[in-house]
């Protein structure tokens, strides 16, 4: 019978599970408990077995149909053409089941990398860890953007609230208490308890895991948010579409040929049924080869093997679409802090009234002075620093830890906070010292629409509120000021101090934060902040650096010449801002600079042009970024948005690729967003833009070389049909050619290394199509001189060799493969010559190139050429052939040039040959 849990108390929660609600479970037992309940993720369906995704690939119309014309071939005599065109059957049809495998480990290698995870207690240290690892008795700390990882009992709650409409329908979130709740009340009523996949939407709490993976409520219902959309992408949608209509044209195409093929033999009077058979064969034969059936998995392959090689810079994308669009992106609108900044905080300038510290030391190490005219301080004798770091401190969410094999420290929770700690530190003060002297006893967490957090402690005797905040919003909230321990009125005069204080502070690239307190007789109500957040005594601000990351420079250098706007979306004072930005080349005056405050009073006319010109958006709120992002939408552009917190995410939603921070970002945020960098780094999104400009053209090219060949397959044949000739390939020439031709080299281009203009181009416009005007042309030139190319080699043969046809087929069969595997070289840039790129410095192309040809070596020499009806060539014929392959080589590269010396400036005017 399962237990009941909302009904126990806390401490008989825990004791039931066998925990620690200080020290959390240790690392032994947590490997006895995942051997005993398994990992914390729902059931999947049984995957497709491998025989059945075998079977699956000859469901294809056209396979059927060749299927059933080796049938035929059989039933007539010819054993051998029969057996080898079942044996391409299968080889295709292997190779098809190999490309779906490969997708899908690469699809759920992704799965795995954007899993959400869980801040915990192990072995008495606070550690994150993925969620799937979590066990029954694992002690959870909650913070508002979390998603719940299990079902939990709750056993600190600090104004802790939990979207649960996802399980009970809920639509306002749920405040969670610790107390016991008796009986058996409904789930949305059970407010003791935490379910899994529903959010904490505000506060902070400690949960127990009492139940992981099927054993949870949504586990019953086996459903779970947290899920990667694998759904097909508009690209392979469109690319499905192009290949039903190719394939229908191919059809008819084909049909056609049966159709003069017949008609010649019934002229001629010589229409026999092994002549029938041999153009329906042919006809049936060139059909498979021509149409790309295998487009869309090939585009799912390049698509997801991109993505990995994104994942292994810091850049995990979530949704296959995102990838496409990445190289689109013409403005990335980013937060300052972590992202373009270094995420080490550090105080390095403190302020108290007629007062200013400086403070020595770097990053999160609790080791630095406070200096005043350049003299040391002694902080004990200073009553108003005092208190400003004790508040500092007791205030704050924010947890030092060091490590004890490299004496190195970190910081556990916001940044910011974390550089309070460390001047706490600095100044004598040590965390575990304060709290456990002034417990926290209540709290009213950060908002972003406040801008400020409060929390209550004992101190002293009397009761008394530390509040810490933006400069300018709190500010407003004090009425008295203390001043070397004495609190008095706060005048105007001292009002214009403390911002004059301020704005020096920030004028240098500070970001600061204000102190101030309040005390009261009686215990207050925490519920309501207006009532507790004034007539507050300021005590100090204290302004600290997160120096710029030195790599985000030539990132933003990079995005101006790729034609891509970086803006700054901050909530940071906007001199602070601005300085940071011009650092970072983001800026270079203070007319591009926009804040909250303005952006409210704009028109929407206003705003359209404002976002145009502005460069850095400082003092705004969630509402703020929705709003910027909307209208650069509205004016066409595609968009990209961090974000970090819980109200980040309906500008991530917005935005065309939301960016959810990896190391700062809360679980909502990252589920929203599109794409999650696990650095925090400005600098990995414009190489994710790169990478996915670079898999955008690779795809093209891979299109464009295998329906250059395809069409070229129908246009020896149709052509030959159409001069009366003989045919010039038998149909298991034609189906060797398909397998030679398009499975390694095609391939091998969708891994090709990135151009050298690839950041120097426009962004591509999502309007024009994958097929543009100058794909169309290089098919229609490279298609004509192939089967041009083959259709000299086969009538030179025939005059050579006097009318031998095997010998003249044989040419024919030579010329088409090499043709399209020194092709295959032209493929691999729109722009750039096969010379300019070097001819050899794509080695997975050289292998793939290399493996074919040793396929047509092995179907023309030695005793497989019986097979194939080719005779073996000579020295003399091998020489001719190689010249000729060249031909359309030379033809597509010169058509190459041509069209980029009519293209536009901005898209050529990188292309060097």
């Amino acid at each position: 019978m399962k237990k009941q849990w909302h009904q126990l108390t806390s401490e008989k929660v825990v004791a039931e599970l066998n925990s620690d609600l200080e020290q959390g479970l240790s690392s032994a037992e947590v490997a006895k408990r995942l051997a005993q309940y398994g990992y914390n993720e729902l059931q999947e369906k049984d995957r497709e077995p491998l025989w059945k995704k075998f079977l699956n690939q000859f469901k294809d119309f056209l396979v059927l149909i060749l299927i059933v014309a080796s049938l035929v071939s059989l039933a007539v005599g010819e054993v051998t053409d029969s057996l080898v065109i079942i044996a391409i059957v299968l080889l295709n049809a292997a190779l098809g089941v190999f490309q779906e495998a490969k997708a899908e480990k690469a699809l759920e290698a992704l799965k795995k990398m954007s899993a959400p995870s869980s801040k915990i207690i192990r072995d008495g240290e606070t550690t994150t860890i993925p969620s799937r690892e979590l066990v029954p008795g694992d002690i959870i700390l909650l913070d508002a953007g979390d998603y719940i990882p299990a079902d939990v009992r709750i056993l600190d709650s600090f104004n802790l609230k939990i979207e649960e409409a996802s399980l009970t329908g809920e639509s306002v979130p749920v405040e969670k208490e610790c107390s016991p709740i008796g009986g058996e009340p409904p789930l949305a009523d059970r407010h003791n308890l935490g379910f899994m996949s529903t959010v904490v939407t505000y506060g902070r709490g400690k949960a127990v895991a009492v139940g992981t993976a099927m054993n949870t409520e949504i586990g019953k219902i086996a459903e779970m948010i947290q899920t990667v959309e694998e759904d097909t992408t508009p690209l392979q949608k469109n690319l499905a579409e192009f290949g039903k209509g190719l394939g229908v044209v191919c059809l008819a195409v084909c049909a056609i040929i049966f159709g003069m093929g017949l008609w010649e033999g019934y002229q001629d009077g010589a229409l026999t049924f092994d002549e029938v058979e041999m153009m329906l064969m042919t006809s049936i034969s060139l059909a498979v080869a021509a149409i790309p059936e295998g487009l869309p998995a090939v585009v799912t392959i390049i698509l997801a093997l991109g993505m990995q090689r994104m994942a292994k810079k810091n850049s995990i994308m979530k949704k296959l679409h995102a990838v496409e669009t990445l190289g689109s992106i013409s403005v990335i609108c980013s937060d300052k802090t972590g992202t373009l900044t270094q995420n080490q905080m550090t105080v390095v300038k403190v302020f108290t009234p007629g007062k200013m510290f400086e403070v020595s030391g770097e990053g999160y190490s609790p080791v630095g002075q406070f200096t005043r005219n350049k003299e040391t301080v002694d902080v004990t004798t200073e009553k108003d620093l005092a208190v400003l770091l004790c508040g500092s401190i007791l205030c704050n969410d924010a947890q030092l830890k060091s490590s004890d094999e490299d004496k190195s420290c970190s910081i556990i929770g916001d940044p910011t906070e974390g550089a309070l700690v460390v001047a706490g530190y600095k100044g004598g003060y040590t965390q575990p010292q304060l709290t456990e002297q002034f417990p926290r006893l209540q709290e009213i967490p950060f908002d972003s629409g406040r801008k400020m957090m409060t929390t209550l402690h004992q101190i002293d005797g009397q009761l008394r509120t530390f509040t810490k905040g933006a400069p300018d919003v709190l500010l407003s909230c004090c009425t008295a000021i203390a001043e070397n321990g004495v609190i008095r009125p706060l005048t105007a005069e001292d009002k214009a101090t403390i911002q004059a204080a301020n704005k020096d502070m920030a004028s240098h690239a500070l970001r600061v934060l204000a102190v101030a307190y309040r005390n009261f007789d009686t215990n207050p109500n925490m519920t309501t902040p207006s009532d507790i957040e004034n007539e507050l005594v300021f005590v100090g601000l204290l302004g600290m650096i997160d120096p710029p990351r030195m790599e985000v420079k030539d990132a933003v250098a990079l995005c101006k010449d790729a034609y891509i706007r970086a803006v700054m979306i901050t909530g940071d004072h906007p001199d602070t801002a601005f300085a940071i930005a011009k650092q970072l080349g983001i800026a270079t005056n203070t007319s591009q600079v926009r804040t909250g405050k303005e952006l409210d009073t704009m028109s929407t006319d206003d705003l359209k042009k404002a976002v145009e010109t502005a460069s850095v958006f400082a003092r705004v709120s969630p509402e703020h970024k929705v709003a910027i992002v909307e209208t650069l939408r509205n004016n066409k552009h595609i968009v990209a948005m961090t974000g970090d917190g819980v109200n980040d995410a309906p500008a991530l939603k917005k935005a065309d690729i939301g960016v959810a921070m990896g190391i700062t970002g809360t679980d909502v945020t990252k589920e929203t967003a599109d794409m999650v960098i696990s650095d925090d780094n400005f600098a990995t999104i414009v190489s994710a833009v790169e990478e996915g400009r670079v898999i955008y053209t690779n795809i093209k090219k891979f299109v464009f070389f295998l329906l250059a060949c395809n069409v070229s397959e129908i246009l020896v044949i149709f052509f030959a049909m159409l001069f009366g000739w003989a045919i010039p390939l038998l149909p298991i020439q034609l189906l060797w050619v398909n397998l030679v031709t398009d499975a390694f080299p095609a391939l091998a281009l969708g891994v090709e290394k990135k151009e050298p203009n690839v950041m120097n181009l426009k962004p591509r416009d999502p309007a024009v199509p994958l097929m543009d005007r100058n794909l169309k042309i290089m098919i229609l030139v490279q298609s004509m001189a192939i089967a041009f190319t083959v259709l000299g080699s086969f009538q030179y043969a025939l005059a050579e060799y006097n009318g031998d046809l095997t010998m003249a087929r044989t040419f024919a069969f030579i010329t088409l493969i090499t043709t399209q595997l020194a092709c295959a070289f032209v493929a691999r840039s729109e722009y750039y010559s096969a010379f300019a790129l070097g001819l050899f410095t794509n080695k997975y192309l050289n292998a793939g190139v290399g493996l074919s040809f040793v396929l047509l070596l092995l179907s023309v020499e030695g005793p497989l050429h019986v097979i194939f009806k080719t005779v073996e060539p000579g020295l003399h014929e091998w020489g001719f052939l190689v010249v000729v392959a060249v031909i359309p080589f030379l033809v597509t590269e010169c058509a190459k040039w041509l069209l980029n010396l009519s293209s536009k400036p901005s898209q050529s005017a990188n292309v060097n040959y």
